[in-house]
This record gives C-alpha cells, sequence and structure tokens, in this order.
C-alpha cells in the first residue's frame, strides 16, 4: 500500500512539472511580446490614401512631346477664266483637254503639298453660275465642281479677300463660300476667320484686301487678339501692292510690321503678279508677294517665275519652341512657252537663278530652298 501511495504521488509531482513547465513556455513565447491591436480602416481614411497617391503622380514629370508641323503657301490661283478670253487656251479648255482631271493643275506640286500640315492659296475668283457681273476690266468665275481641283491638290484653305471675290457681285461670292463650305475647303477673308486645329496646335488665318480699300490699325488689331486669345499661331494674308512691281511699298511693309508688332506670326502677300522680296522683322517672316501659282487669268505672262513658301515649326507643351523658312523655286507653267496652268518645281540652273532673284529683292534676309532656322 505504502508502494502504491509512493507512485501515485510521484505522478502527481510530476504532472506538476509539466503543467509548470508549459506555463513557462507558454508565457516567454506568447504573453512576451506585446499585442498590437489594429483598429478597423475607415472609409474617409482609404479616400484619402488614394487621393494622395493621385496627387503624387500628378506631380511626376509629363511627357514633353515635341511636334513639328509644315504650312505651305502659294499664290494667286484662278481657276478658271473670263468669259471675254478666247477659248483656246484659257483655262477651262486646257482643263477639258486633259480630261477634266481634277488633279492636272496641282499635279507636280501635290508630292510637296500632301506632305505638309497645311497649304493655303490665294483663290482669286469666283465658283459660281452667277451670270450678273460687276463692272470692271476682267470677271474671273468657274463652274462650282472646280472647287475638286483644290480638294485633289491637297489646299486646304485658301484667302477669299481680294479683287476678283466679286466679280460676280454678291451672289458670286456668296456661291463660292458656300462652294467651299460644302467640300469642306477651309476659307477666310472679307469678314471671315480661319481657325485649323492640328494635333492640339491652332493655326489662325485672316485675309484683308487693299485694293482701292482700307484697314484700320484699330480692327486689325483686334481681329489678330481675337485669334491669338485662342493660343493661335496667327497668319494674316494682305492682297496689296502694285500690279507687275517688285518691291513692297512703304505702305505695306509698315502695315507688315504693325501685323507683327501686334501678334502677327507669318504675313503672307499677293496680287502684284510678281515675286516680290522678304523680309523678317523680329523673328518673324514677311512675304510680300507670291506672284501667280495656277493662274487662269493670263494664258501666257512674260513673267512665270513663282515658288511655294514653307514654315516649319516645333511645338512643346503648345507653346512654339522654333521657328525656320524655306522657298521653292517654280515655274507657273510646266512648260516655258505658254501657260498650262500646271505649277511645277524648277531644278537645275533654273531653280539656282529664281533663287537669287528672290534673294535680290530681299531685305537683310538670304533664303533658301533649304529650312533655315529663324530661332
Amino acid at each position: 500500500m505504502g508502494e502504491i501511495m509512493k507512485n501515485i504521488r510521484n505522478i502527481v509531482i510530476i504532472l506538476l512539472l509539466i503543467i509548470i513547465a508549459s506555463t513557462i513556455v507558454y508565457y516567454y513565447k506568447f504573453k512576451s511580446k506585446p499585442v498590437v491591436k489594429k483598429s478597423p480602416v475607415k472609409v474617409s481614411e482609404v479616400k484619402k490614401t488614394e487621393e494622395k497617391k493621385a496627387k503624387v503622380t500628378k506631380t511626376q514629370p509629363e511627357n514633353k512631346e515635341n511636334k513639328e508641323f509644315t504650312l505651305s503657301f502659294a499664290g494667286d490661283c484662278t481657276l478658271g477664266t473670263d468669259t471675254k478670253f478666247a477659248y483656246n487656251g484659257n483655262f477651262i479648255d486646257v482643263f477639258n483637254r486633259n480630261g477634266k482631271d481634277y488633279s492636272y493643275n496641282f499635279k507636280n506640286v501635290y508630292p510637296i503639298f500632301s506632305k505638309d500640315s497645311l497649304t493655303v492659296v490665294n483663290l482669286e475668283g469666283t465658283f459660281t453660275d452667277a451670270a450678273k457681273k460687276a463692272v470692271k476690266t476682267y470677271n474671273f468665275k468657274a463652274p462650282k465642281d472646280y472647287v475638286n481641283i483644290l480638294k485633289e491638290g491637297s489646299i486646304e484653305a485658301v484667302n477669299t479677300a481680294n479683287n476678283h471675290s466679286f466679280d460676280y457681285l454678291q451672289k458670286g461670292f456668296d456661291d463660292t463660300i458656300a462652294t467651299l463650305k460644302e467640300a469642306k475647303v477651309g476659307y477666310f477673308g472679307n469678314g471671315y476667320s480661319y481657325v485649323k486645329e492640328i494635333d492640339g496646335v491652332k493655326f489662325g488665318f485672316l485675309g484683308y484686301s487693299l485694293i482701292n480699300k482700307e484697314i484700320s490699325n484699330s480692327k486689325l488689331k483686334n481681329d489678330i487678339k481675337k485669334l491669338k486669345d485662342q493660343g493661335c499661331f496667327v497668319v494674316v494674308t494682305f492682297h496689296w501692292g502694285i500690279e507687275r512691281d517688285y518691291y513692297p511699298s512703304a505702305s505695306q511693309k509698315t502695315l507688315a510690321k504693325y501685323s507683327i508688332d501686334n501678334g502677327a506670326d507669318l504675313i503672307i502677300g499677293h496680287h502684284p503678279h510678281v515675286l516680290q522680296g522678304l523680309e523678317v522683322y523680329k523673328n518673324r517672316v514677311i512675304c510680300y508677294s507670291l506672284g501667280n501659282f495656277s493662274f487662269g487669268g493670263n494664258s501666257n505672262p512674260s513673267d512665270k517665275d513663282t515658288m511655294i513658301a514653307q514654315i516649319k515649326l516645333s511645338y512643346q507643351e503648345n507653346d512654339i519652341k522654333g521657328y525656320a523658312f524655306k522657298v521653292i523655286p517654280c515655274r507657273l507653267s510646266s512648260i516655258t512657252g505658254r501657260n498650262n496652268y500646271q505649277p511645277t518645281p524648277l531644278k537645275g540652273s533654273e531653280r539656282t537663278r529664281v533663287l537669287k532673284k528672290i534673294n535680290k529683292m530681299s531685305f537683310d534676309f538670304k533664303v533658301s530652298d533649304e529650312f533655315l532656322k529663324i530661332f
């Protein structure tokens, strides 16, 4: 009996030792580490965290992508004729003899126009079927479908402010505007401005005819300001000067510089039917006259020299960072003996001759047929 009690006592002691040992192990394994209480996350705190992350993301440096644009300009385009002209050799006759092909006239300059960002010419005439015309020496008109000549030539916009805009009175002008609008060709002048946005950058165009007319400085200034307020690169075109005069008048030069002083970025001129010189003023180019281009107003002009003026602009974050300029010497006909109304870039010695001619007439600015950086 004594032996049994002794064994029971030993078992109890062993159990007590096991319990004590387990307690010590548990205490050091679990109780010695502080218990961190996690509070439930509130929705408002999640929102604040997300907003904070978003704010950090917005302040990261943006990708400052460089954008380049090339704009092309050419001179007087009369895509029709005067009904008083002889039919043989006039614009409509040549158009018909070339299969009434809308792509014929600008075929040789299409490779240039189709690759640029925007092409602009002076539309010297009307698209109308009106019969009643103004009393004047020449009245130019073309069938309305001839607007497709512009489209097939990759010409996106035209100036309509010149001394032939109203050759067929108000109806002729209204028909022209309606025809251009329907064809989705941009137009400006005679109260219209044109704004074209390309890849997030805006280009604005104004046109004025100063033939037997004047424009007040205040109107010009306000018109430019309206486009500048929209964030536009502003092109102002003037139909001005004296026919067949190779140099601009003092009033032309004054008005061009006034325009630039008030925000214009490029000046394009036409009307003299011949080339005039160029000038750089406050890092902006002035083209006093681009001459004739596809010109149905004369079947055989004595001076067939013309050119395409191009400006290349580089932008970063919608701010202009670079401004370059070049000319492409052309002849208004692809043949020398007469006008076939198909302007053609010149090569070799003829290209060099016209380039030298332009430089001789220009003002402290030696142009090139390669892009020259203005700034």
